[in-house]
């Protein structure tokens, strides 16, 4: 009987023990220890837990970089994009309102000879054969009713800048009634009663660098 005494008595203190070692070995979690889903910290920073609330968040981009401009898609695009960094007064709305109202202007002026007005709104080269075509009229004596009835909005088609000289054709579909009579009376060209429709390509120029800020009329015709 006092055998099986000890025996209790000795597996009692081995399992106390091997329950101390335990205890010493894996210690108590104090609420610092890493799980196994937390990743591991790199050096010199931390890692932000990953929660449910931030697990679909998505990082924005550094607003504070510059942002590049857009690339113009077309050669009309970037020969206005030319021009308007050469002049940063340059805005191609206003500068299609001032062509429409010049290509009326110069219409006018055209057809009543008034070369006084044409001058200063046309190049030396487009000067010279308007006025040569008005010498021609005053000689035989013959004179041109034009009017313009009506006119589409007109379209920018080109435009480019070459050293300190920008161009801008513009593409104009009138519907213009227009006449020559003779110094009777008699019409030679045209219909005094018919509106026929245009289209006419013109292209203005102006020196970027220069004060003057009006543009001139450097050719006319078909656009190629």
């Amino acid at each position: 009987m006092g055998d099986q005494v000890i025996d209790i008595i000795l597996f009692a203190m081995v399992a106390a023990f091997l329950v101390f070692r335990l205890w010493s070995v894996l210690g108590r979690r104090t609420g610092n220890e890493r799980t196994p889903a937390e990743p591991p910290r790199p050096i010199g920073g931390s890692v932000a837990p990953r929660t449910a609330a931030t697990d679909n968040v998505v990082a924005l981009p550094d607003r504070s970089r510059p942002v590049a401009p857009a690339r113009p898609s077309n050669p009309l695009e970037a020969g206005l994009a030319q021009i308007t960094a050469a002049d940063p007064h340059f805005r191609i709305d206003g500068f299609i309102d001032g062509a429409r109202h010049a290509f009326d202007l110069i219409v006018k002026s055209y057809a009543d000879g008034d070369t006084a007005t044409l001058r200063p709104l046309l190049s030396d080269e487009v000067y010279d054969v308007f006025a040569e075509a008005i010498r021609h009229r005053l000689a035989t004596k013959e004179t041109v009713e034009t009017r313009v009835v009506t006119m589409r909005d007109p379209e920018p088609v080109e435009a480019k800048l070459e050293g300190r000289t920008a161009s801008v054709t513009i593409k104009f579909v009138s519907s213009q009634i227009s006449a020559t009579r003779t110094a009777d009376g008699k019409i030679v060209d045209g219909d005094a009663d018919r509106a026929v429709e245009h289209t006419d390509f013109w292209t203005f120029s102006r020196n970027v660098r220069a004060s003057d800020p009006n543009w001139i009329l450097v050719s006319t015709g078909p656009h190629e």
